[in-house]
């Protein structure tokens, strides 16, 4: 166990907040799998402000997801203090998280997200201004840097430590580098090195090994586990079993994949109605199946389903022609 602010997180393993994704359904599924601590998805402080309908929506948090943290992200400090507030008062979150690493040009032409990442004054100034005037504790999620010449990870970590921030999520690669190339862990061990407050290694964490590789090479108090969780929720489990016992736990199989993959998709009914669930749910039930053999026939006919009974017929059909398969090999 560890904390952030007086928050305890009970284990190493958390989920990073992802853009269209990290809805209530997809973070409780996660959570299910015993994920330490759930992100959701950014949220626009002018939206919150505006109390526009699907920004709103986006605030909807479930007890049994708790310890949970909500990220905000804006470029104005003003707004962005009014927006923390407004879910300091009005939610249940755990945890208020600034977007300081989303690298898309719709946010960074505002001045939010990662544009940040060149300016550790204005760092200073927004975390503090906004650590002042709620009661919940404040994190950041960042990147190393702006691109390779513009690395200013460890002057903006003590900035925002300086600021009052409680922990940072760090992602090992640059505004530049959107989601390519690898990770630099060497950069969050050494902004682990200079600060005080708990470090979040963010990067390429896709397997347990790899998980206690870099907690142990960089003293990080946590991992975040992003792209490798989509449709395998089992790695967030996988992992901290792997931290607490040095087991390594089994892959599921094609059938647990998809009774979890429809668990999934129910609560995305729930929470968006049907017809807007399952346009999202294309996406997810193809990543749920992306590591079973011969999914290609599948994975078209999941992108023209249109209804639940569509969906759900077609991914146990697959299944059933899967273990039919496996019985005849």
């Amino acid at each position: 166990m560890w904390n952030i602010g007086d928050i305890t997180i009970p284990n190493r393993v958390t989920l990073a907040p992802m853009a269209g994704v990290s809805n209530w359904a997809f973070r409780l599924t996660v959570k299910e799998f015993g994920a330490g601590l759930i992100t959701a998805e950014m949220v626009s402080d002018k939206g919150i402000l505006n109390r526009n309908k699907k920004t709103m929506s986006m605030l909807y948090i479930d007890e049994q997801e708790m310890p949970m943290s909500l990220q905000i992200f804006g470029g104005d400090k003003d707004s962005l203090v009014q927006a923390a507030q407004y879910v300091d008062q009005n939610t249940n979150a755990s945890i208020i998280d600034i977007n300081m690493g989303c690298p898309a040009p719709k946010i960074t032409k505002i001045d939010a997200g990662s544009r940040w990442l060149l300016d550790p004054d204005k760092i200073y100034h927004m975390v503090k201004a906004v650590v002042e005037n709620v009661e919940k504790p404040v994190t950041v999620k960042m990147r190393t840097g702006w691109d390779e010449d513009h690395i200013y990870a460890v002057e903006n970590a003590k900035a925002i430590e300086a600021a009052g921030g409680s922990a940072i999520g760090l992602h090992g690669r640059t505004r530049k580098q959107m989601y390519e190339g690898y990770a630099n862990w060497d950069i969050i061990k050494e902004v682990k090195q200079a600060v005080t407050i708990p470090i979040i290694g963010n990067g390429d964490i896709d397997s347990p090994e790899i998980a206690k590789k870099r907690l142990d090479e960089t003293g990080v108090d946590a991992v975040m586990v992003g792209r490798a969780a989509l449709g395998n929720p089992w790695i967030i489990y996988q992992i901290v079993k792997y931290l607490e016992t040095g087991v390594l736990i089994h892959d599921p199989s094609p059938r647990e994949k998809i009774e979890v993959c429809r668990l999934h998709m129910d609560r995305l009914i729930t929470l968006k109605g049907e017809k807007v669930a399952i346009m999202e749910m294309r996406k997810h039930a193809a990543w749920y199946l992306k590591d079973i053999k011969g999914n290609g026939k599948a994975r078209k006919q999941i992108n023209q389903a249109e209804t639940r009974e569509e969906l759900v017929n077609i991914l146990f059909e697959f299944v059933r022609e899967v273990e039919a398969d496996m019985k005849a090999s």
